[in-house]
């Protein structure tokens, strides 16, 4: 007989949206349990995503620093890399993290069970223990967070150990001499920009003719200016085949598929996209409806069509951002606790955590072309922001996007030296319904990055005088 545990809120996953769910479920007075697959909370975000790739990108911006001292004449030699301890120095921060869940949960007394979960019913979930133990829950409400995994390509054989998904690419099991990144998006530039940096020369193969295509072309053209020689980049190409026997040789065609070549490499990572984990939600309670893509439909309280089951973060749709779904899991909770909240945000902010770093947040001048936008940029170069240049880092852009007008802020991007901070100051001017007078008028400190924010938006009052003033 299975035994039977009763919670007035089980969460299914116990990534950044799943523990979040939970955790404020349980300041607001709930009994919450967490199912989780995995040993750790922290989902594949905290354990082999998010976090551990940021510790490595971390290194390789030092050593791009280091090469910059070497070049100026600063530093006689780069200091050698030690792949060991990089690995070591990987899993001291995901453990300090992951402990700092455990201690979050515990304190909370939010239970944690390992396991595979399924429905039963609307209100009963089974549990499949580790030791194949069964567990019963009878909930009265159910989150489920179960995240995304990479997407697969029916040709590629991954049962070689030399073909990577982005988890793999994070073991560090060797430093190829050669390496193809399949996947021009932000997961292949960051693994890209990681591998490059520790001595692999990469191609980067896209079936697409741009990379980062919801991304302005005047910060795509900065961010190619700064990786020139980089990286080899083989847009409109489509890879046909993969031979796996000594040198993975792979056969590629151009769009117009009028001459196929080959390339061999040492290894290959797959970073094509990510898909919903949904497929197991409705394994024997086939009631929760899911789109043709995969994601579960929910309203703008994270609700599905039964009334009691919500659905957060990667397996509601894009974009798959941890952010998202860590404030898609907060509302829930409070839904589920009678507060009459929604999922109304005005934008969500995206990061390139690439050298140098691309941000962007709210409308694009794509966007505001496409949707017929009456809108005016206005730009700031690096190459006069006195801390860029005193920190050899002038290759960066701050670009805001106005509503012709109102004069109020509706997007920015930044490409440079920690472009994801900065992003901060523009996310809340544009919730606020900001001008961008109000921004000029702000005295931002110097000298700093986000003051080149400032002076964008000083640019466009003609106020500016770090600058020739055209607008005058």
């Amino acid at each position: 007989m299975n035994n039977i545990i009763k919670t007035q809120v089980v969460v299914i996953g116990g990534g950044p949206a799943g523990y979040s769910a939970a955790f404020r479920c349980s300041d607001l007075g709930l009994k919450t349990i967490i199912v989780e697959n995995y040993k750790n909370l922290g989902g594949v975000c905290l354990n082999v995503g998010c976090i551990p790739s940021k510790t490595l990108l971390h290194i390789a911006k030092i050593i791009k620093e280091n090469q910059n001292f070497l070049k100026n004449g600063i530093f006689n030699n780069i200091p050698e890399i030690n792949i060991n301890n990089i690995i070591k120095f990987k899993y001291n921060t995901i453990n300090k993290l992951t402990n700092g869940l455990n201690f979050l949960a515990k304190r909370r007394n939010v239970e944690i069970i390992n396991g595979m979960s399924f429905f039963e019913t609307e209100n009963c979930l089974n549990i499949i223990q580790y030791d194949n133990k069964n567990l019963q829950i009878i909930f009265e409400n159910a989150i489920i967070a179960t995240g995304s995994s990479p997407i697969k390509l029916p040709f590629i054989p991954y049962e070689d150990n030399r073909i990577w998904n982005s988890t793999d690419a994070l073991f560090l099991k060797n430093i190829p001499k050669k390496m193809m990144i399949l996947g021009s998006g932000i997961i292949g530039l960051e693994m890209a920009t990681i591998y490059q940096s520790f001595g692999s020369k990469i191609d980067i193969v896209d079936i697409s003719n741009n990379f980062l295509p919801e991304v302005d072309d005047d910060i795509i053209k900065v961010y190619k200016k700064n990786i020139q020689n980089k990286f080899n980049f083989l847009l409109g190409t489509k890879v046909i085949s993969i031979d796996n026997n000594n040198l993975l040789q792979v056969h590629m065609t151009s769009d117009d598929n009028k001459s196929i070549y080959s390339k061999q490499y040492d290894n290959i990572l797959i970073a094509i996209g990510r898909k919903p984990n949904s497929n197991y939600i409705n394994k024997k309670f086939n009631k929760i409806k899911i789109n043709n893509y995969g994601f579960i439909n929910v309203d703008n309280q994270m609700r599905t069509n039964i009334p009691n089951i919500y659905a957060i973060g990667d397996v509601v749709g894009n974009p798959m951002l941890a952010h998202k779904g860590i404030h898609e899991g907060h509302l829930a909770a409070e839904v589920i606790a009678g507060k009459n909240h929604y999922f109304i945000p005005k934008v969500i902010p995206s990061i390139a955590y690439t050298n140098p770093e691309i941000a962007w947040v709210g409308i694009t001048e794509k966007k505001a072309i496409k949707n017929n936008i009456d809108y005016k940029v206005s730009s700031f170069s690096w190459n006069s922001l006195g801390r860029a240049v005193s920190s050899d880092e002038s290759n960066g852009l701050t670009k805001l996007i106005v509503e012709k007008n109102s004069s109020r802020i509706i997007g920015g991007s930044i490409i440079g030296y920690n472009a994801g901070e900065l992003l901060g100051e523009i996310s809340l001017a544009i919730e606020m319904g900001c001008d961008i007078e109000d921004i000029a008028l702000t005295i931002h400190a110097h000298p700093t990055f986000y003051e080149s924010i400032g002076i964008a938006a000083e640019i466009y009052t003609g106020s500016v005088t770090d600058i020739i003033n055209y607008n005058k």
